[in-house]
């Protein structure tokens, strides 16, 4: 008679692994990423061997910061019970995860620089602002500082490649930044407990569940405002449409937020796919006048 034997973490078979990897890069995230900046690129007027330089490089710098979050994280999701996380669960060990991220963002500096050194330098600061945050800057008062920096940088990776490399607008650049403290709102919002328990501080976490689920929307909501107002031309029907519905929505979250832990995060992406949609409708204009 035979016995199985428990199946370690990270031991499973080879399709488990690759599936395992591919969920721990955060896919739904990265490829957002990804398709955002290279529509942008194409829109800012980016040639079709350009958009797949941008294309190339996103991804593999946005591939390299979720492998590194997820095997930083990997021993305080084992103790949180959160079985669902690829590295916790068993469907990946580390050292794997470890050397994807590695390989990506070695890949990601040439890609990168391949756009030109200062569009460049630019998109491997925003990477390397990410990296820090997986690296420790997420349990500090400073977690939203990557963000920023990170989302804003995408602008200028797009103008600096083009022909001239026309600096990014003011408010291009802002605004993206503003999407970030968004996304870094929204995406820590459900782990905020969990978080806590674990002894992870960042800026959400100070500040609690009650009071994040109600300022979701307000830094989407300002970006909006920035990509409507910002540009030299006047808003328009569609700008003003725009805000007034980004506006509505903000304030359903706000009143709504309050009494349902989900509703805040729909709502900040409902007004985040509305500053995108503003963001990629503005084209060339995103470059300074």
């Amino acid at each position: 008679m035979t016995t199985s034997r428990p199946m370690c973490p990270g031991t499973g078979s080879a399709p488990r692994a690759v599936r395992g990897l591919l969920l721990a890069c955060h896919p739904g995230p990265s490829m957002a990423v990804t398709v955002l900046v290279t529509v942008l690129a194409a829109l800012s007027g980016r040639g079709a061997a350009g958009c797949v330089l941008v294309a190339a490089a996103v991804l593999t710098g946005q591939l390299s910061i979720g492998w590194c979050n997820d095997a930083v994280d990997a021993a305080r999701d084992a103790a949180a019970g959160r079985t669902g996380k690829p590295v916790a669960g068993g469907a990946v060990n580390v050292r794997t995860v470890w050397v994807a991220a590695i390989a990506a963002l070695a890949l990601c500096v040439p890609l990168s620089l391949a756009s030109g050194p200062a569009a460049g330098a630019v998109h491997i600061v925003g990477v390397a602002a990410a990296w820090a945050y997986d690296l420790g800057l997420k349990a500090t008062v400073l977690s939203w500082l990557p963000y920023l920096v990170g989302f804003g940088a995408l602008p200028g990776f797009v103008t600096l490649g083009l022909p001239g490399h026309p600096w990014p607008a003011w408010w291009a650049v802002l605004a993206t930044a503003l999407l970030g403290c968004g996304a870094h709102l929204a995406n820590v919002l459900p782990d905020i407990p969990a978080d806590l328990a674990g002894g992870v501080r960042g800026w959400p976490q100070r500040l609690g569940v009650a009071r994040v689920r109600v300022l979701i929307p307000l830094p989407l909501l300002a970006a909006t405002a920035l990509l409507v107002f910002g540009p030299t031309e006047s808003p328009g029907a569609g700008g003003w449409t725009a805000l007034a519905v980004a506006g509505a929505l903000t304030a359903c979250g706000v009143a709504l937020g309050r009494n349902s832990p989900r509703v805040p995060f729909a709502v900040a992406v409902a007004v985040a796919a509305v500053a995108v949609v503003l963001l990629l409708a503005r084209g060339t204009a995103i470059t300074a006048s």
